[in-house]
């Protein structure tokens, strides 16, 4: 039986199929600790200021343990830090990271530190016994808060609604659930900083959550039509009180037998390792070049491992709704003959207006492409580079709209395949984690549309699967843009 003290639970697949429930070990809240280093990128905000710390200048952090199970590093500039009421250091030498700066930065800390120490010292001998109760007071106050969101987020919460459109498909049948029917969903923290629901079928996730908590806990119940569907709901939940300890425990029970018995009719063993949707993709501007191996490229193009990205256009807005397209055979009429910048047409006459409408509306345009050229024309790479970006960024200039490019260069070896090339999702998990400003993404309002769906004229399947194990909605070009 496990510890519901000691477990969180963490999603790594949109794709029902290949969904990983990963218990982690959570462990105690540790003291807050200062951290110095400088700033890897100028993305990061000073948390009293607001300002933005610039890159590879000094800042300093508070790292502390999250109650989500992660330590989190509040990140200030060096004198908005040193302006806070108490500093917790010692001295400039326990501060983490110390011995990483230079001599004349460790100086200037220590110097800070002293001065700090100095005027802790005589506030602390201005504060009276009745602030010390309220200070304790008020600990007490906020760890008892901790505590109960910890509670909280191992427990999740169980919602239902009618499905707001027709574009969700069921987590475990990866089914479309139909506009207007009853769906339930599962919320949990996700890691990356919000409320991460995955939804149901009605039928499909009860054999999930058939004995969790009782009916009147569902978030949404209370709005629902009362029916004989309802009714039997009610009838088969566990009514009695069992502390919520004991229903958690047969939740994560239940889930794993389920996993087990999709394994066993598809062949396949549980691999709590495997690499899911969900999974983190570490990304340091340290690891970003101006190169392909070897191969220039142009302005605000770059390298990150065997992908090649475009920069932040002007007018590119992150956003919630994702409007993802192939590029090859779907925006772009191209032939594997013909090489160079200019060796490309149209597919539709309607896709600059389409685009343009897309992106008044609010959705974030995204281009996930392959072009395994980059990586096997060894002898002429710059040839392939230049034609592959060329043809976009002469589309981008014909659409006249800005937006956000990928290039998987890597090849497919044996039973091995590039992480970055579709239908591995790696490019959709790069944009999401690290190049959409942490902005949770509707899965219900996006989409892609790709040419390769396993059709008999079609060279692969692999838009359409790229599609399905991320959970988007799927068109092809035909469908979406020749109405």
């Amino acid at each position: 039986m496990f510890l519901v003290a000691n477990l969180r639970i963490s999603f790594f697949s949109r794709n029902p199929r290949t969904a990983i429930f990963a218990l982690h070990t959570v462990p105690s809240p540790s003291s807050t600790k200062i951290v110095a280093e400088y700033a890897k990128s100028g993305k990061s905000a000073c948390k009293k200021c607001s300002e933005k710390i610039d890159s590879k200048s000094l800042r300093l952090g508070l790292k502390s343990w999250d109650p989500r199970g992660y330590d989190s590093t509040k990140w200030h500039h060096f004198d908005c830090f040193f302006s806070m009421d108490s500093i917790p250091a010692s001295s400039a030498e326990t501060i983490e990271g110390f011995s990483e700066l230079t001599g004349s930065d460790q100086d200037k800390l220590k110097e800070m530190v002293s001065e700090e120490d100095r005027l802790s010292t005589k506030r602390e001998g201005d504060v009276d016994a009745e602030s010390d109760k309220r200070d304790l007071k008020k600990l007490k106050t906020d760890e008892d808060e901790i505590e109960k969101e910890k509670r909280n987020e191992r427990l999740g919460k169980i919602h239902a609604e009618y499905a707001k459109s027709g574009r969700s498909l069921c987590k475990r049948c990866t089914k479309k659930i139909e506009f207007k029917s009853l769906r339930l969903g599962l919320s949990i923290w996700d890691t990356r900083g919000f409320e991460n629901t995955k939804w149901f079928h009605s039928e499909c996730c009860f054999e999930l959550h058939g004995n969790f908590l009782t009916v009147e806990s569902i978030e949404g119940f209370s709005e629902l039509k009362r029916s004989r569907k309802i009714d039997e709901w009610d009838q088969s939940f566990n009514k009695s009180k069992e502390d919520d300890e004991a229903n958690f425990n047969k939740f994560i029970n239940k889930i794993i037998n389920v996993l087990q018995r999709q394994d066993q009719k598809s062949g396949k063993t549980s691999d709590l390792n495997n690499e899911g949707i969900g999974s983190e993709i570490e990304f340091a501007d340290s690891d970003v070049k101006d190169n392909y191996k070897g191969a220039t490229l142009q302005p605000k193009w770059k390298v990150f491992q065997t992908l090649i990205y475009l920069e932040r256009e002007d007018g590119l807005k992150d956003s919630s709704k994702i409007a993802a397209f192939d590029f090859d055979g779907c925006l772009a009429k191209t032939s594997v003959q013909r090489v160079g910048a200019n060796a490309w047409s149209l597919m539709y006459a309607s896709i600059p207006n389409k685009l343009q409408s897309l992106y008044n509306d609010g959705f974030k345009l995204v281009i996930f492409t392959n072009e395994a050229n980059i990586e096997r024309w060894k002898n002429k790479r710059q040839v392939a580079v230049d034609s592959k970006i060329g043809r976009l960024n002469s589309f981008i200039k014909l659409a006249n709209v800005p937006i956000q490019v990928f290039i998987a260069c890597g090849v497919s070896k044996g039973q091995e395949r590039d992480p970055f090339r579709k239908p591995k999702t790696g490019m959709w998990r790069i944009m999401e984690q690290h190049f959409n400003s942490g902005i949770p993404i509707d899965m219900d309002k996006s989409f892609y549309v790709g040419d390769a769906a396993g059709r008999k004229d079609d060279h692969s399947d692999a838009d359409k699967k790229f599609a399905e194990a991320i959970g988007l909605k799927f068109y092809v070009p035909e469908e979406y843009f020749d109405q």
